[in-house]
């Protein structure tokens, strides 16, 4: 795969800064969320970092890495990729941001990338919103989307669950790029969270389709 170097060198980068010097940074502690699904076809994984400058500072880093790995090494449909590294711009307290990075994309290729976020959190919903336009050989629009909801159950345990989403459309061919839907249900206690989770990714003009089926083990770090 001709992205792996980049790839490397981007989620790399991306997390030895979100969690060390930005992290010094921190008046209170910002979780970083590590999940392994364990499904029925393949591996997947996933690490979302997201990090203010300063205590103070209205830019914050955002770097979402997503790893997809079949069992089967003849297999390639399903094995993929998708790192976007965003700098946001906080536009006052409405929740809406500037946000430009770029994403390295196994299947679509190596994206600059410009938009808006939006994001809405507490201790019981968090919502977090990307609009962008990304580059890669012509214009491609993308809506990236992460929604939990963590209901209380007693002092102890809450219900954790997740909608999780992306599509890329190309602008100038109107044809579908990449696209997936991940679904999580389970339980959390603490910085622990376990259940089971379903995912649908299709790919590429035809939305050639691959689908994985599992239990799922997260960490709040």
């Amino acid at each position: 795969m001709k992205l792996k170097p980049i790839l490397k060198a981007l989620i790399y980068l991306a997390v030895f800064v979100s969690s060390s010097k930005l992290a010094k940074a921190q008046t209170s502690h910002t979780p970083i969320p590590a999940e392994i699904m364990f499904g029925n076809e393949r591996l997947d994984f996933q690490l979302i970092v997201k990090r203010s400058f300063s205590p103070t500072s209205k830019f914050s880093l955002v770097a979402i890495s997503i790893f997809a790995q079949n069992y089967d090494r003849e297999r390639t449909l399903g094995n993929s990729i998708v790192a976007p590294v965003q700098v946001t711009y906080k536009l006052g307290k409405s929740g809406f941001s500037l946000a430009a990075g770029a994403e390295a994309n196994s299947k679509v290729g190596f994206m600059p990338m410009a938009g808006v976020q939006h994001v809405f959190a507490n201790r019981e919903v968090l919502a977090l919103t990307f609009v962008n336009m990304l580059s890669n050989q012509g214009a491609n629009g993308q809506i990236f989307g992460i929604y939990e909801y963590k209901p209380r159950l007693n002092d102890t345990w809450s219900i954790y669950s997740r909608i999780q989403l992306m599509y890329i459309q190309g602008i100038s061919e109107t044809a579908h790029k990449r696209s997936f839907l991940y679904l999580r249900a389970g339980l959390k206690k603490g910085p622990l969270g376990f259940g089971i989770g379903a995912n649908w990714d299709a790919y590429g003009t035809e939305r050639q389709t691959a689908q994985n089926f599992g239990v799922f083990t997260r960490w709040e770090f």
